[in-house]
């Protein structure tokens, strides 16, 4: 019997299926990592008490505080945080995980940091897994060939208690970025343009697959920047298959096999590809040149246009809901239609976030800083992704760099992605930002978020406007 063409996403459901109901399309997955924190998790450890249960697999589950942890003077502890509710859930999180025996890294550990930087530098995300977390941008794990996606609060407690997920099988979709991109731009800008063509719900319903030569040739920390932005392109998870890169980055870290299980381990994810003659639903192909330096300039990810370019005219929107939502967006953003992105000042840079604050992008940001100053009038920070990033950043001068130009050099936590801590942005402050997300009040109520890669952020730290150099 000839084996069917699997894609990579097929091939891990499948090594993964516990059950699945043919009828209902429910299915129950089992789950080999589960990463949580101080925001999601209170209700599901309540109803694991509530309910006599204990957590099934604690040696599977890796906890972290970043949502709610202010981003300086962590010596100090949970006595440091101000607010009442975030300083509760942070202790809630330390009291539960130290009743299920979870390991933990707590506020100020120097492992600790944003669960999405901390899951890959410790080893636990490992290709062919599959991985949950009480957050959207779990996607990010997809870049080692993991299946991650986010979960909510009640799916949280069933993976606590049982070590499963119930699931519904996704459609599967290529996106082949082929040709090489072009000098100064990266995985931001090429996940940004990918959702400006396909549209915020262009992926609901489908595991995205990011394959072609343009994939290769990013760097493993590029390549979780473009799949931490595959929730926003709509996709439940996003996926690349795991190379030789891939294997030189999990080797050696702290949770990675040993010895003969590396070789083990290594023989298995050599066969996680897609392959030739697989199924895909939808396939999009991209022209790598044709990928630009990109922003966002309204208030969706999809609303992105080439830095050097100009805010859209609604009346020059064909769909009516996409002209309504252009003409909402620019009020908010206080832009007119057809202004130049390029010149547009900005109160506030911010470097940091699940998306872009691993150790290269503090590089690439401190390569185009070095020796300059931050523009007057201009507040900008740099909070690394984690303890441990922060520690190389420091090790390689680069704190040094950022505050001699004027920046912030903060200590690890979500920080500026999303109002619940202390860095947000005051009402019409307009923002340049690492993050993922620029909704309305997304960084604080009123503030006016433009997404952008690291360097587009430093040159505009500098400029005091958007500015590409």
């Amino acid at each position: 019997m000839i084996e069917k063409s699997r894609t990579l996403y097929d091939k891990i459901w499948d090594a993964h299926l516990v059950h699945e109901d043919k009828a209902s399309g429910e299915a129950l997955l089992y789950i080999d990592l589960h990463l949580i924190h101080e925001v999601t998790t209170p209700q599901a450890f309540a109803g694991l008490r509530a309910n006599g249960r204990g957590v099934r697999r604690p040696d599977l589950t890796l906890a972290v505080a970043d949502h709610n942890t202010p981003t300086e003077n962590q010596s100090a502890g949970l006595a440091g945080v101000r607010d009442p509710e975030a300083r509760e859930q942070l202790e809630t999180l330390e009291r539960n995980v130290s009743e299920h025996g979870i390991r933990f890294f707590p506020m100020g550990d120097v492992n600790n940091g944003i669960v999405h930087v901390v899951g890959p530098e410790q080893g636990r995300t490992q290709p062919g897994m599959t991985i949950v977390c009480g957050d959207s941008h779990t996607s990010t794990h997809g870049a080692f060939g993991a299946l991650a996606h986010g979960i909510g609060t009640s799916e949280v407690e069933h993976v606590l208690a049982t070590q499963t997920l119930r699931a519904r099988k996704m459609k599967n979709m290529s996106i082949r970025v082929t040709g090489e991109l072009p000098a100064g731009v990266g995985a931001k800008d090429l996940a940004l343009h990918i959702i400006a063509l396909i549209g915020t719900n262009g992926g609901a319903g489908y595991v995205v697959e990011y394959s072609g030569s343009a994939i290769s040739a990013l760097s493993m920390e590029g390549r979780m920047t473009l799949c931490n932005l595959s929730i926003e392109g709509g996709a439940r998870a996003g996926l690349i298959a795991p190379d030789e890169k891939t294997f030189a980055y999990v080797k050696g870290r702290p949770a990675a096999p040993k010895g003969g299980q590396w070789e083990t381990a290594l023989n298995v994810w050599k066969t996680l590809f897609s392959d030739p003659g697989a199924h895909w639903d939808r396939v999009i192909d991209i022209d790598a040149s044709h990928v630009h330096a990109t922003i966002t300039w309204g208030t969706s990810p999809e609303q992105a246009a080439p830095i050097n370019g100009r805010v859209p005219r609604p009346e020059e929107i064909e769909d009516p809901v996409k002209r309504e939502a252009a003409v909402r967006a620019l009020t908010y953003m206080g832009l007119e239609p057809g202004q130049k992105l390029l010149g547009v000042p900005v109160d506030r840079v911010f470097i940091g976030s699940c998306t872009n604050s691993r150790i290269e992008d503090l590089r690439a940001a401190a390569t185009v800083i070095r020796g300059r100053r931050v523009a007057n009038g201009v507040r900008a920070m740099v909070v690394p992704g984690s303890g441990l990033v922060k520690a190389l950043a420091e090790e390689e001068g680069l704190d040094k760099v950022f505050l001699q130009a004027g920046f912030e050099w903060r200590e690890p936590g979500c920080s500026m992605c999303l109002g619940m801590n202390p860095d947000i942005l005051s009402p019409q402050e307009r923002c340049a930002s690492t993050s993922n997300r620029n909704f309305e009040g997304r960084q604080g109520r009123g503030g006016r978020t433009h997404l952008m890669s690291p360097v587009l952020a430093a040159q505009t730290a500098i400029a005091g406007v958007i500015s590409a150099g």
